[in-house]
């Protein structure tokens, strides 16, 4: 046998982490002036984009009513929020970089909270569009201050679900109670 050396095969080592599907979702403080948003709003890119995140998909913050009162240590005491502009930005990153960014991003005091999670493929690639969403509802009320003053007036709020193309709505609807012992026309009582 003859002594002949294969050559080694060569391996491709990569120093780069493999990047990682990311979403900031976030809240704007309502005190914030509404053209300073965008500035805000850029900050928070510019962090992701320092740390080497590479920016996928955004949506600028809107302001909306919240659900319910958010409370934020400012200024020496709690105040309580009913407001906020909310917007979104999804990014892939390094995950090593990952606790660098969140100090920045805790560091920013006109955020009232946001919330940073990791995507999943099926989330990376189907991204949802909050201010879209409710763009497309629209809400009808009907006045209810014209109850008889024997009535008593109850509100009660009926939402539909998006079913295929159909549009649905967020109808209020009124139903009138009229009391057990009511009045007829000629000012008689009924039982």
């Amino acid at each position: 046998m003859s002594e002949t050396t294969m050559p080694a095969a060569e391996v491709n080592h990569t120093t780069e982490q493999e990047l990682v599907g990311y979403e900031l979702a976030f809240h704007v403080l309502p005190t914030v002036a509404e053209g300073e948003v965008p500035t805000v709003f850029d900050s928070l890119k510019a962090y992701i984009t320092k740390h080497g995140g590479e920016i996928t998909g955004e949506e600028a913050p809107k302001r909306f009513d919240l659900a319910y009162e958010i409370s934020k240590y400012l200024e020496g005491k709690n105040r309580k929020f009913s407001s906020a502009y909310f917007g979104w930005v999804r990014f892939n990153l390094a995950p090593a970089e990952l606790a660098a960014l969140t100090e920045d991003i805790d560091s920013a005091k006109t955020l009232l909270r946001y919330l940073l999670i990791k995507l999943s493929k099926v989330e990376e690639n189907n991204p949802f569009a909050f201010h879209d969403s409710i763009a497309d509802k629209q809400a009808y009320s009907i006045n209810t201050d014209v109850a008889d003053e024997g009535e008593v007036a109850a509100e009660v709020e009926v939402e539909a679900e998006v079913v295929g193309e159909a549009e649905t709505v967020v109808a209020t609807a009124v139903v009138l109670e009229v009391p057990s012992e009511a009045k007829t026309e000629s000012g008689e009582e009924t039982k």
